[in-house]
Formats: structure tokens, C-alpha cells, sequence
């Protein structure tokens, strides 16, 4: 897992911990998806449909340093729990 040295409360705009997983708020469509010790395990992007919002999962790879699409989902809680189940 990579650890972010700037990964500080104090230094991010939201940030809301759910379940073991902290969601530190990037900016209004993405949140970075951490361990409380501040190991990064992915993102999730919200993007807009004609049906409403969507959630795009994508779990980061640091071996091959690209990001895998875990799936899209229309809540944000689906989004994550897919974080927890891997």
C-alpha cells in the first residue's frame, strides 16, 4: 500500500471515516479512499447521468502504478463497500 505523507486532517478539506475506511473529499467529484494509518486504497469519481448521479470505484495499483475499475455504482455506500469486500 502507498502511504501519503500529506494525508493530515489538518491539511484536507472534508474528510469522513466510515467503517474503517476514511474518505478524504479531493475535491466535489472525488474522494480518496484511505486506512486510517493513510495506506491509499483507491478513489471514487461521481460523474453525472441523465438518471442522476453515478460512482466509479477504481482500486489504485502501485506495482503497476495504473488504477483498476472496480465498477460503478448510483450510491456512493455501494462504492465503498466494494473497498471493503477486497
Amino acid at each position: 500500500m502507498t502511504t501519503l505523507d500529506f494525508a493530515s486532517p489538518g491539511l484536507l478539506e472534508t474528510r469522513d471515516v466510515r467503517q474503517g475506511i476514511a474518505m478524504i473529499q479531493l475535491h466535489d467529484e472525488l474522494w480518496r479512499l484511505t486506512l486510517p494509518e493513510g495506506d491509499v486504497l483507491g478513489y471514487i469519481e461521481r460523474f453525472t447521468l441523465p438518471e442522476g448521479h453515478r460512482y466509479r470505484a477504481k482500486r489504485l495499483n502501485v506495482l503497476r502504478r495504473q488504477f483498476l475499475a472496480m465498477g460503478e455504482f448510483w450510491s456512493m455506500d455501494d462504492a465503498i463497500d466494494c473497498f471493503r469486500m477486497n
